[in-house]
């Protein structure tokens, strides 16, 4: 799996926001070919997050996700927004994660009639794997309306198609029984994202909240109240599956790098003044830093931005005390300023900033581990 972001892609504004109001720390990325995106950070964990709109249909939404694909190497692909219910058992503000996605308008025309020639993109296992657990745990989910059921997650078909499914009485809805009774909701982007990811090898997640019923009362003042809560609670399990998904390649990637120091081989690491001579280092966590340099001036304010969403849930945790936490803040603010005015390799300022929020966090090992790298980096730059 790649350790990019998870990009995060919607149809139109009311989805995208519903999306972005959950992230923190947004910064635009611009593709080559004009299209815009957000980079951001979950506030709960600080994993990265990219954002970005596609517009309506199956087509625009293809070509979108894979300018993301191919511009941020992202580990996952997340197509989130609302749906409309084929069936009555989905209820409204309930959430739909594909299992697989049909793309139905498929077919041959012959003299006997229209025969079905389906195409179909399963999910990834590991998605829907962690997308069943995070269902069972809960936790996900905001607090309902006063009177309001919790949403609910379902798990199975999503049809995509190219027109707007607002009856059930059309030819469209009675091929879609026909031939697709299985499907839980239909929409109109997940075929052509589901596709990018095959073609580009990237893992795809199809979050849908569900809006309608597809049923001819789309559109009525229902829908009104029905649509900002449909894409809230399906921004809220996507977000959260980003983070849980992150969360769970950074301790793989931990296990490996622990299991790979267990055996009774010596290894010489150093960076300029730094070495390190290990055999069996175990529980601890240790930042292989080479002699050049690591980051750009650029990256490190991106660094220094993501820090502070850390250092904030880390005195959310109770890991720092508030006084601790003010006076790191405090030089976490003076070590940005100090980066803006020039080169951090010839701003001393930079450095002392973080040996001294160092020095206040050293207890947290995460924390001091990543203003060691940030040191190292800026002393690389020169």
């Amino acid at each position: 799996m790649s350790d990019g972001p998870v990009v995060v892609l919607t149809a139109f504004n009311l989805e995208y926001e519903a999306v972005r109001q959950r992230l923190a720390d947004h910064r635009t990325r611009l593709h080559q070919r004009g299209t815009r995106f957000e980079e951001c950070r979950t506030p709960r964990t600080g994993s990265r997050v990219v954002l970005g709109m596609t517009g309506k249909g199956n087509h625009p939404a293809a070509v979108i996700a894979e300018r993301a694909i191919q511009h941020f190497s992202p580990k996952a692909v997340f197509f989130v927004g609302v749906a409309g219910a084929l069936w009555d058992t989905t209820a409204l503000g309930d959430v739909v994660v594909a299992t697989h996605v049909y793309a139905y308008h498929g077919s041959t025309s012959e003299d006997a009639g229209t025969k079905a020639r389906p195409r179909v993109w399963e999910a990834a296992h590991g998605i829907t794997q962690l997308a069943a657990h995070l269902s069972r745990t809960g936790g996900w989910a905001d607090a309902p309306p006063q009177g309001a059921r919790s949403p609910r997650v379902h798990f199975g078909a999503i049809a995509a198609g190219e027109v707007v499914q607002n009856s059930r009485l059309s030819h469209e809805a009675r091929w879609i029984r026909e031939h697709y009774n299985d499907a839980l909701a239909i929409e109109m982007e997940a075929a052509g994202v589901a596709q990018a990811g095959h073609l580009n090898g990237s893992p795809v997640a199809i979050v849908r909240g569900i809006s309608d019923r597809a049923d001819g009362t789309k559109g009525s003042d229902s829908d009104g109240t029905w649509q900002p809560r449909a894409a809230a609670n399906a921004a809220a399990f996507a977000v959260r599956l980003a983070e849980e998904m992150t969360e769970e390649q950074e301790k793989a990637v931990m296990r490996k790098r622990r299991d790979a120091g267990t055996g009774t081989t010596v290894n010489n690491f150093a960076s300029g003044q730094v070495g390190i001579q290990a055999a069996n280092v175990t529980g601890s966590t240790v930042v292989l830093l080479n002699s050049a340099p690591a980051m750009s001036t650029p990256k490190l304010a991106d660094e220094l931005s993501s820090f502070s969403l850390r250092l904030r849930g880390a005195h959310a945790a109770g890991d720092l005390d508030t006084g601790t936490y003010e006076a790191a803040k405090a030089e976490l603010e003076a070590a940005t300023e100090a980066l803006g005015t020039g080169a951090p390799e010839r701003e001393p300022g930079f450095v002392l900033a973080l040996k001294r929020l160092h020095g206040l966090v050293s207890d947290v090992t995460d924390l001091a581990t990543r203003v060691v790298a940030l040191i190292a980096a800026a002393k690389g730059l020169s």
